[in-house]
């Protein structure tokens, strides 16, 4: 399957930015899964590339005259591969570092029953058990979170997005002793353009890292498009940035992910 992405995202300030810089991951690679057969990022400033510890491609921007708006955009074709879809992915990252504990990916008590309850043991169908059992308890609920919020945060609120349900689940594996990683990319789906922009889980057992799409109850690529890896969304996010002045930020995107 072939998908064209359109990601555009733009940035407004009440005064002048003086200078900035922007680290940007939107940056899709050839890997196992996809083949990219175009990619293009456009940004002001001076820009170079380099690749951070998880292998993700990224760009650094960096602007010094002076703006009040800001436009990043990225565009590109990717070929899914669908006869590598249901072996999982292989990589040469150590799945050990996936086992970090970060600030969004730590676990309350509740949490660690809600786990054991479902993963008795443990094995890719358990954990397809826990997944459908952590959207269950979490419903879907868009624009019901900020990218600050903790698994924690969100398994008490009972409701959140793609990235509050990669980062419980994610949250889970890491207690259970297995390696569990985030996944920022794209989704095609069909009359629901609110998850082109997605985010889900991978786990690494059997020796190859698998998907699991918790908010979409996926648990092949078959449509997804990936971007970066990481511990969780903030070793992913796919901008961040510091910047001199500029009063107060607003931003708006809009991404389109379509078959061609």
């Amino acid at each position: 399957m072939k998908l064209m992405v359109n990601h555009q995202t733009h940035y407004s300030y009440t005064a002048d930015v003086t200078s900035s810089i922007q680290y940007i991951k939107m940056m899709p690679a050839t890997n196992a899964h996809q083949h990219v057969q175009h990619w293009h990022v456009s940004v002001p400033g001076q820009k170079q590339l380099s690749k951070d510890a998880f292998d993700n491609i990224w760009m650094t921007s960096t602007q010094r005259e002076p703006y009040q708006h800001l436009s990043i955009m990225a565009q590109g074709i990717i070929e899914i591969q669908p006869s590598k879809q249901d072996n999982g992915m292989i990589d040469q990252i150590n799945p050990n570092l996936f086992l970090q504990p970060t600030s969004c990916t730590e676990c309350n008590a509740e949490m660690k029953a809600f786990a054991h309850q479902y993963v008795p043991q443990l094995g890719r169908q358990n954990l397809m058990q826990l997944a459908q059992a952590v959207l269950e308890r979490v419903q879907y609920v868009s624009n019901s979170t900020s990218v600050h919020a903790s698994a924690i945060d969100s398994f008490n609120a009972k409701q959140g997005v793609c990235q509050d349900h990669s980062h419980i689940f994610i949250a889970m594996c890491k207690y259970l002793g297995v390696p569990a990683r985030y996944v920022s990319g794209y989704l095609y789906a069909q009359n629901a353009s609110h998850l082109a922009s997605h985010a889900w889980a991978e786990v690494y057992i059997d020796q190859a890292w698998y998907c699991f799409d918790v908010s979409n109850q996926l648990f092949s690529p078959s449509a997804h498009i990936y971007v970066a890896v990481g511990r969780d969304y903030w070793d992913v996010a796919p901008v961040r940035g510091v910047r001199e002045k500029g009063g107060v930020e607003s931003m708006h995107s809009l991404v389109q992910v379509l078959s061609c």
